[in-house]
C-alpha cells in the first residue's frame, strides 16, 4: 500500500523555508520564534506536528539535547547517516558508518528481531574548540 501524499500547506512551506535558511539544529521554540520574527502565522503546535511529519518522512535530522529536547534542521545527507557533535559549540558532521550497519543488522538477527532501525550520534570536541582551549 502505498503512503499518503503529503499536503503543501502554506505552513509547511513557511516551516520548509525556516528551515532552509538555519545552518544548525533549532528547536521547535526556536524555528516558531524565526517564523513570528518573520511575520509568519504558524502555531506552535503546528510548527512541533509539521517538524514530526518532516522527521518521519525522513526529510530532517534530530537531535535530543541532554535534556532531552528535540532539535531539527534539513538532512544535508539523503542516505542514512549519523552525526558527530561538538560538546562545546554543537557543530554537527554527517557521517557515514557501513560498520554501524552491518552490527546493528547483526545484533538484531542474533535476537531474531527484523527491520532494525537505529540513530547513532558521537559527541567530542570539534578541532576549533580544540585549538581555541589551546590559545
Amino acid at each position: 500500500m502505498s503512503q499518503p501524499e503529503t499536503r503543501i500547506t502554506k505552513q509547511r512551506l513557511a516551516v520548509t523555508q525556516a528551515l532552509s535558511e538555519i545552518d544548525d539544529f533549532a528547536t521547535a521554540q526556536q524555528l516558531h520564534r524565526w517564523l513570528q520574527d518573520s511575520e509568519k502565522k504558524v502555531s506552535l503546535a503546528t510548527v512541533y506536528r509539521l517538524l514530526q511529519s518532516m522527521a518521519d518522512d525522513g526529510l530532517l535530522d534530530v537531535l535530543r539535547s541532554g535534556d532531552g529536547e528535540a532539535r531539527f534542521r534539513q538532512c544535508v545527507t539523503e542516505t542514512h547517516h549519523h552525526h558527530l557533535v561538538c560538546r562545546s559549540c554543537s557543530k554537527t558532521v554527517e557521517v557515514q558508518a557501513p560498520s554501524v550497519e552491518r552490527w546493528a543488522a547483526r545484533v538484531a538477527a542474533e535476537h531474531d528481531f527484523s527491520e532494525p532501525e537505529h540513530t547513532v550520534e558521537i559527541y567530542g570536541i570539534c578541532a576549533e574548540c580544540r585549538a581555541k582551549a589551546l590559545s
